[in-house]
């Protein structure tokens, strides 16, 4: 079911995966991502901040209302330690649930000191008593303050893109909003990473966006794409990645060829 060990990084890579445009797979590339690296050996982290909780339902973690997460954490300051729950999917790999409260979160952030900062906090808090190799955070196809709070505690920034008419569609306004945040709330944000996603091999649009992509991000888009596959499609209403669900399909395979290109770059990197 995995390719073997991954190689670790030599810091913790706390990877925010963004795209206001919805519908372009990131959660789908969050879930399969973080289990593809703990099947590969390594630590990883999931901090479900997207109010639909749709990366917790598909890594097998309950988010009910009621359960504590990711809103008790920004909201109440809760430990991240006293939320988390260990995925059935992999051995390593913790979740921060989010619940239907989230929804409200962001207006009840803004009467909130550093509002902006409190999941960073949160994260540096948990580090310090638990090691991990990479944090992913899933966040909302919005650019609102929960989306904010997921930029400012992360480092790097994985941008799914679909290979579809309008791909580059609202990445303007995201690479727009990237720029602000790093110049003034968290100066250590780097745009690092490009996936295409939903590639269809059978149409000449397919490639022809993965070229137009390629030229736009040059350097930044990963090699690796991912196919349109109805088993990535149907994973999630089986409460699983597509890892889980079907490890041989070859969406599997695609994630967990990206999983290793992204451990291999993260560990070139700190080379």
């Amino acid at each position: 079911m995995t390719g073997g060990p991954l190689p670790a990084p030599a810091r913790t890579r706390r990877v925010v995966v963004a795209n206001q445009k919805g519908g372009v797979g990131k959660t789908t590339t969050v879930v399969n991502l973080a289990v593809a690296l703990a099947q590969g050996g390594l630590k990883v982290l999931v901090i479900d901040v997207d109010p639909q909780g749709n990366a917790s339902t598909a890594l097998g973690i309950p988010h009910q209302q009621g359960t504590r997460g990711t809103f008790e954490v920004l909201l109440d300051g809760t430990p991240l330690s006293d939320v988390v729950i260990e995925s059935p999917e992999a051995a390593g790999l913790l979740v921060s649930p989010a619940t239907i409260d989230l929804a409200g979160a962001e207006l009840e952030l803004v009467s909130v000191d550093a509002r902006e900062r409190r999941l960073k906090v949160a994260v540096e808090d948990f580090l310090r008593d638990h090691p991990a190799d990479f944090i992913f955070y899933d966040c909302p196809p919005s650019l609102g303050l929960l989306t904010v709070n997921a930029l400012v505690a992360a480092k790097e920034l994985l941008v799914p893109i679909q290979c579809e008419y309008y791909a580059l569609e609202g990445v303007t306004q995201l690479t727009r909003t990237i720029s602000l945040v790093t110049r003034n709330l968290n100066p250590e944000l780097q745009f690092w990473a490009v996936l295409l996603t939903m590639f269809d091999g059978r149409t000449r649009l397919a490639s022809q966006v993965a070229e137009e992509v390629r030229s736009h991000f040059p350097g930044l888009a990963l090699e690796t794409m991912i196919p349109r596959s109805v088993r990535i499609s149907e994973a999630p209403s089986y409460g699983a990645s597509v890892i889980g669900y079907d490890p041989h399909s070859v969406g599997a395979k695609a994630y967990r060829a990206v999983a290793q290109e992204i451990a291999e770059r993260a560990a070139k990197e700190d080379a």
